[in-house]
């Protein structure tokens, strides 16, 4: 070696693997042009695992590769490993300096992350708009940063010839595209033109073709302008569409889709739009304008809209255009509309054309249409910012079936969630896979999707789990689900799976103190718990506190009227006296004849069950408040109660008593004195606004109390009521001020949404027993 002379590293060659959301996110276009900008030879290529690539070259070349597919990723991916070992450079080396992006490997365990749909990107909003452009206003223009990804997948790894766009050949031009390295459509896989791809198309409600392509469009935008009422095809399933402004024709629709109170979700075209009807905050306006374009729950007074968009309510759900559709067809209106699912009330969404004509025919005036299948049903997002963070409501289009959980949860289970707003949850080789809100099991629609989604799932990561955990509701149609999968189920206690899921999602493993409020859930005990302060650790859980239980005439019809849960609130608290107590509003609901009968099977304790539920206290406040006797929706008295807070923030709390417990038993939370200050202000006319003030700083109060009682550093809350802003914003308060670390749900819904997440995380925690069943550990304190 001759001193001042660089001698040249010979060549080396490397296997790089890269695990995570990985695929459907333009992943390897970006690796051919950073590769191909090192110098690097090779080629890179889809697996069921991930990506793979295989580069020669300079040892430093090879290292800023490794870097660089850390650090300078497409932003719609997620790299949660790379791997990288030398190989022999005989190993399939082809000459020259070539780098290539090679056809998918079929071969290996799928593990790889499933890519969400995404709302358009600026550049394909600038194409569409571009009179120039080859594809102005072509309502499925898409690029590999955009477009649809999990609402088209048949199978992994992610290519074209495994989606439902296999049915669409591309033509010359987008072919040359897709071959193309320079091009923004380089191996986007649902790469299309108005002359290869889906079309549009405008029908009756007997699915009779009107109009085609641009006239489509056009006619749908003439039809809402008149007041119609559309049924339009989106990404993951239908929608109807109506006049935002029209309290007739939101009216209309509330009675077609029987829907009477519910809100609706509205539509803008713009973020400038809708900041002219209503504030939006940065953080509001970052959600609605990214990728996934949830519905946003906005908090203002006047919307300037149609007056029964939300009545009763303190918030708005909005959106922005989520599809190259939505957004030529928002332009052309040049107002606002309902966009709400494509269902009847309490049924799934639907997502093909001839069902949507037999399931809509009676609620829509007319259809846009188009020829792509969707391959599953994918509802709205629903988020919300609250206490500084994001929380979502609904998780389904935009942001399943991914999930990123700090801890690891043992491959092979599955979860099957509760009866209400369910959900699906699987560990694979890439992590938990959370599916999207599947709604309700009340009806068959609701079940056959659940069957066909877990199916889905199951075919996807060619995987059968072998463990099944589920809810300790034994008539649960999930339930029965599970158990009959032929291997070991797993039953855990609804409030834990609430609880577990905020651990799960925030990795912690130390003792917290959970406080699991909710509608219901079968406890230990049998009765219906949902006022739950339970201490969950490594060993098991135990019952520290919960809500004095009440019983609700008619059992599971209380569910749908609050003015029940205030006659057996009232029962408990005055006996037999409440039969002269007409001057409160859900007494006087009743007939006498009605009343006699009820109040019979609350003394016999014939078809009422005993409950703790904080979700029933705050339906029986409601109607004791005058607000809600009958709800038809779940939660509409809670959230009435919330919005008739107003801006009477603060007030003097309702005095709840935290009774000290008898020897092994926990701790009782008393709403007596609660109820009977409450009635005392019903009585001299107190404004609504302070008694649901006092109502709710008084919960606050509770629970910092029992929190200081259970002497945990870590406080956890889950549960439905915590979709309540203000109860969970003024508990964060409470409690961080007291001194301690508080979580709750941001990335998994609140609700029974999560609860496939908690069964599963909580699952891998368990006992085996001697037989091979799963037993928990509980202590009831």
């Amino acid at each position: 070696m001759t001193d001042g002379c660089r001698v040249e590293a010979a060549p080396v060659r490397w296997r790089v693997q890269i695990h995570g959301l990985v695929q459907g996110v333009g992943f390897r276009p970006f690796v051919y042009r950073l590769a191909t900008g090192l110098g690097l030879s090779g080629w890179v290529s889809n697996t069921p695992e991930g990506v793979v690539v295989e580069a020669e070259g300079h040892p430093e070349a090879l290292q800023n590769l490794v870097s660089g597919l850390k650090q300078q990723a497409p932003v719609n991916a997620r790299v949660e490993a790379v791997c990288a070992e030398p190989i022999a450079r005989s190993t399939g080396l082809e000459a020259g300096r070539e780098f290539r992006v090679c056809e998918s490997q079929e071969q290996g365990t799928a593990a790889t992350r499933l890519p969400v749909d995404l709302a358009p990107c600026r550049q394909c909003i600038e194409e569409l708009h571009d009179p120039g452009n080859r594809r102005y206003r072509y309502p499925f223009i898409n690029c590999t940063d955009c477009g649809p990804r999990y609402s088209l997948i048949e199978g992994l790894p992610y290519d074209r010839a495994r989606t439902a766009m296999r049915y669409f050949q591309m033509c010359s031009h987008c072919l040359a595209e897709y071959h193309d390295p320079a091009s923004r459509r380089f191996h986007a896989e649902p790469n299309a033109c108005p002359d290869c791809g889906p079309r549009v198309a405008f029908c009756q409600p007997d699915g009779t073709v009107l109009a085609e392509d641009e006239a489509a469009v056009s006619e749908a935008v003439r039809r809402l302008a008149k007041g119609d009422i559309i049924a339009l095809k989106g990404l993951g399933g239908f929608q109807l569409l109506a006049d935002a402004r029209s309290t007739r024709v939101v009216q209309t629709l509330r009675e077609r889709k029987h829907r009477p109170r519910k809100p609706l979700a509205v539509m803008f075209d713009s973020l400038a739009s809708l900041q002219q009807v209503c504030p939006v905050s940065a953080s509001e306006s970052q959600l609605l304008t990214g990728p996934e374009r949830p519905i946003v729950l906005l908090r203002t007074p006047d919307y300037h809209l149609a007056a029964n968009l939300a009545p009763g309510r303190a918030d708005l759900g909005v959106m922005l255009p989520c599809t190259p559709l939505h957004e030529l067809l928002l332009g052309d209106l040049g107002f606002p509309v309902v966009a709400t699912s494509g269902n009847l009330s309490g049924e799934p969404i639907a997502i093909d054309n001839q069902e949507a004509y037999a399931r809509l025919g009676a609620i829509a005036d007319g259809f846009l249409v188009h020829d792509r299948p969707i391959l599953r049903p994918l509802d709205d997002s629903v988020i919300r910012v609250l206490a500084g963070q994001p929380q979502i409501l609904r998780r389904a289009r935009g942001y399943s079936p991914n999930l990123s959980l700090p801890r690891p949860v043992p491959v092979g289970w599955a979860a099957t969630g509760g009866h209400l707003k369910s959900t699906v949850a699987l560990s694979t080789g890439s992590g938990v896979v959370l599916s999207q809100h599947l709604g309700d099991m009340n009806s068959a629609l609701g079940r056959d999707g659940f069957v066909l989604t877990v199916d889905g799932l199951q075919t996807l990561f060619a995987t059968e789990p072998q463990c099944w955990v589920h809810d300790a509701h034994p008539d649960y149609f999930t339930t029965r689900y599970a158990q009959d999968r032929g291997n070991v189920p797993c039953a855990v206690q609804h409030h834990v799976g609430h609880i577990a899921a905020v651990m799960a999602e925030h990795g912690i493993s130390e003792p917290v103190l959970g406080v699991a409020w909710d509608g219901s859930g079968l406890g230990d005990d049998n009765t219906l718990w949902g006022g739950e302060f339970l201490r969950l650790d490594s060993q098991g859980y135990e019952r520290v506190a919960h809500l004095r239980q009440f019983r609700l005439p008619g059992g599971e019809a209380a569910m749908g009227e609050p003015r029940r849960s205030a006659l057996g609130l009232l029962y408990a608290l005055l006996g037999d006296q409440v039969m002269e107590c007409e001057e409160l509003a859900p007494v006087s609901s009743f007939t006498l004849t009605e009343r006699k009968l009820l109040i019979q099977s609350l003394s016999a304790g014939l078809n009422a069950p005993e409950t703790s539920s904080v979700g029933r206290l705050f339906d029986a406040v409601a109607a004791l408040s005058g607000i809600c006797q009958q709800a038809s929706y779940e939660g509409q008295a809670a959230g009435e109660l919330e919005a008739a807070r107003g801006r009477n923030y603060w007030a003097s709390p309702y005095p709840f008593e935290l009774s000290a417990p008898e020897a092994g038993r926990p701790w009782q939370v008393d709403w007596a004195p609660a109820i009977h200050a409450l009635l005392d202000d019903v009585r001299r006319g107190r404004p609504v606004s302070g008694i649901s003030a006092a109502f709710h700083q008084g919960l606050v109060n509770v629970i910092v109390a029992v929190a200081r009682q259970a002497k945990l550093s870590r406080v956890v809350l889950a549960g439905g009521c915590f979709q309540n802003a203000c109860l969970l914003e003024s508990t964060i308060t409470a409690l961080e001020g007291a001194g301690f670390q508080v979580f709750w749900p941001c990335r998994i819904p609140p609700n029974d949404g999560g609860l496939a997440l908690g069964q599963l995380a909580w699952a891998s925690r368990a006992l085996w027993g001697r037989e091979g069943a799963c037993v928990w550990p509980y202590r009831d304190a």
